[in-house]
């Protein structure tokens, strides 16, 4: 409520004031650690008023101090200093390891004034001499709780401290209630001052793994010096000083070995123990599932939408097949109806020629050069093409009947010289193809090279290639190779083949290549033609591919090394494994590959087998 303007004073009014404006900064020094508390006390005050509040706080602290007075003080023996609690002896047994030096020292003074041996005796009470008496106890926990370094040692081993870790039956029960005053109980030890809170059913994935990566990665500052059974300046010489040091060094090891086990075993029953922990992996597997269906469908999509490509791409290529075989079907026609015309039409210029020739009797008196001259016109009407026929008979209607005589005879002769060049061509090929036979059959002479035809001529060829320099017992073996495979039935020895081998290499390339020729077309007229019988009547299932144009050129070293890398490539068990192998070889299908494999397959057999055979005959 605005306060009433007196005497004197005018009351303004504003319609409206200028905006605020945001200004950010940064805390540094001592300001910081303001802000710092500020924060976690989650309330707005400046440093100078948290630090009055510490102060106020301590002395209300020492103001509430009150001192416990240990029951069993005046019973405690000095020498078993060890095994009291310190923190009782000074009457700070509620307070603790939380009690600050002040409180203390404090403490310490309170207890003097009240058990110092003078004290004691002025009083009237009898009084024990040396360090036997019980004020010893109260020295002793004053000279440990003032050291940080013993006091650090003995609040390690807190006599009130519970260790225990709660079960797993326990924790799934109640597990906030049960778990959260150990870990807070547990925190003391830690080497970190900010520690993570066990959190509440609410909390966020974010925040239950801080803090199970705090625990799982805990840094414990807790020692057990304190335990040590032996004290090192009670060594008599400095061997026994060290061994006293390295015993203690292993106990503690052990304990804190122990400690971190117990910590570990803790946090390992938290986590399998923590609701929080089912409820993320829950949703973890519910997201991967979801992940898990939508790749599924959008894989099944990207399937669908190929596989619509696909039926398009082949729909395209489908008309555009139709359409290039209606091209080549109306082409066709169109090749035929001109054939079909051209026919008519040689026939036209023949009959035309016929006719002119018989009108004028052939152009002779002669009965007997009438029916030399009938032949030699149906030999022009047998040779000569269209053109040629329209030329003749253009020539024979335009000139008198001793022009058209002299053209006739003209055509005449150059067709009958023509027929004499190609017979006499003929006659050379058949002279060196018989020329060829007789060199290939009787070449090396001798007794042991007679009975050499095309075929042994060919398999000594392959044997010299199949079994190469190095092979034990090489010429024996290709002689036995020769004598399993040859038809002819005459039985070659090794010096048979070594002397036909040398003869051949005395030949010349192209002889060879003839000999290889003829034997492959021989080969190709013996495996092209099958007659029909029952044995061949159904395709076998493993030439499958009924039409497949199969490629019965002879097979290349290049095409014979893919050969072999396919089969490797894939295995027996690979599923199409032939198609698979069939694409690997460029030009050759899937039938040709299998035979190619069995031929292979074959050969290695019997390259085997007349390497035993001779090994068997040596060994003999």
């Amino acid at each position: 409520m605005l306060k009433e303007a007196t005497d004197g004073q005018l009351t303004a009014r504003y319609d409206a004031v200028a905006a605020s404006v945001q200004v950010q900064f940064e805390p540094v020094g001592r300001w910081f650690e303001a802000f710092l508390k500020r924060r976690s006390r989650n309330v707005s005050a400046s440093f100078q008023e948290l630090e009055e509040e510490e102060e106020l706080s301590e002395e209300e602290e020492d103001e509430e101090l009150q001192l416990e007075e240990y029951p069993m003080l005046k019973t405690l023996d000095p020498k078993d200093w060890k095994n009291q609690d310190h923190y009782a002896v000074l009457g700070l047994a509620r307070v603790r390891y939380k009690a600050t030096q002040k409180q203390i020292k404090a403490a310490h003074k309170a207890m003097v004034l009240k058990h110092h041996p003078d004290k004691r005796k002025a009083a009237g009470e009898q009084i024990v001499e040396g360090d036997n008496d019980y004020f010893t106890c109260i020295t002793k926990a004053m000279e440990m709780l003032s050291d940080p370094v013993k006091r650090r040692a003995f609040d390690s081993v807190d006599p009130t401290f519970d260790n225990m870790v709660p079960s797993k039956a326990e924790g799934k029960e109640n597990f906030f209630e049960v778990f959260a005053p150990v870990f807070e109980r547990n925190s003391r030890w830690s080497v970190k001052k900010h520690i993570p809170s066990l959190g509440s059913m609410d909390a966020s994935f974010e925040e239950v793994d801080n803090f199970y990566s705090f625990w799982y990665n805990f840094d414990s500052w807790r020692e057990f010096s304190y335990l040590d059974e032996e004290e090192k300046e009670k060594a008599e010489c400095r061997d026994e000083r060290r061994w006293i040091e390295k015993q203690n060094r292993a106990s503690r090891a052990q304990r804190k070995k122990e400690e971190m086990n117990r910590i570990r075993t803790l946090v390992d029953t938290a986590y399998n123990c923590d609701p929080r922990i089912k409820k993320f992996k829950e949703e973890e597997k519910a997201r991967k599932e979801s992940e898990k269906k939508a790749k599924a469908e959008a894989k099944k999509r990207e399937q669908e939408e190929k596989e619509r490509v696909r039926q398009e791409e082949e729909k395209a290529a489908r008309m555009l097949r139709e359409k290039e075989e209606e091209v080549a079907r109306q082409a066709a026609q169109q090749a035929k109806k001109e054939k079909e015309a051209q026919k008519k039409a040689i026939k036209k210029e023949r009959q035309k020629l016929r006719t002119t020739c018989k009108t004028h009797s052939y152009f002779t008196d002669n009965e007997a050069d009438g029916v030399r001259m009938m032949e030699e016109v149906e030999k022009l009407c047998d040779r000569l093409e269209l053109t040629s026929l329209q030329t003749l008979n253009e020539a024979l209607a335009s000139g008198n009947k001793e022009q058209s005589k002299a053209a006739l005879e003209k055509q005449v002769q150059e067709v009958n010289d023509q027929m004499q060049k190609e017979k006499e061509a003929e006659m050379q090929a058949q002279q060196a193809a018989r020329g060829a036979e007789h060199t290939s059959a009787g070449g090396g002479g001798g007794a042991n090279n007679r009975g050499w035809n095309e075929e042994d001529l060919q398999l000594l060829i392959k044997a010299v290639n199949l079994f190469p320099a190095g092979t034990n017992a090489r010429w024996e073996v290709i002689a036995n190779y020769m004598n399993q495979h040859s038809s002819s039935g005459v039985k070659r020895n090794a010096k048979d083949v070594i002397n036909k081998a040398k003869t051949l290499q005395k030949l010349d390339p192209h002889q060879k290549d003839e000999i290889n020729r003829k034997a492959f077309e021989k080969f190709k007229k013996e495996h092209s033609v099958v007659p029909q019988t029952v044995d061949n009547a159904v395709p076998s299932e493993r030439f499958d591919a009924v039409g497949a144009e199969s490629n019965s050129s002879p097979w290349t070293t290049e095409e014979q090394k893919l050969l072999e890398q396919a089969l490797k490539t894939y295995p027996v068990n690979t599923p199409e494994r032939w198609e698979k192998i069939s694409d690997a070889v460029p030009g050759r299908s899937k039938k040709d590959c299998m035979k190619r494999y069995k031929e292979l397959v074959e050969m290695i057999k019997a390259k085997k087998a007349a390497q035993e055979q001779v090994a068997a005959k040596n060994k003999k």
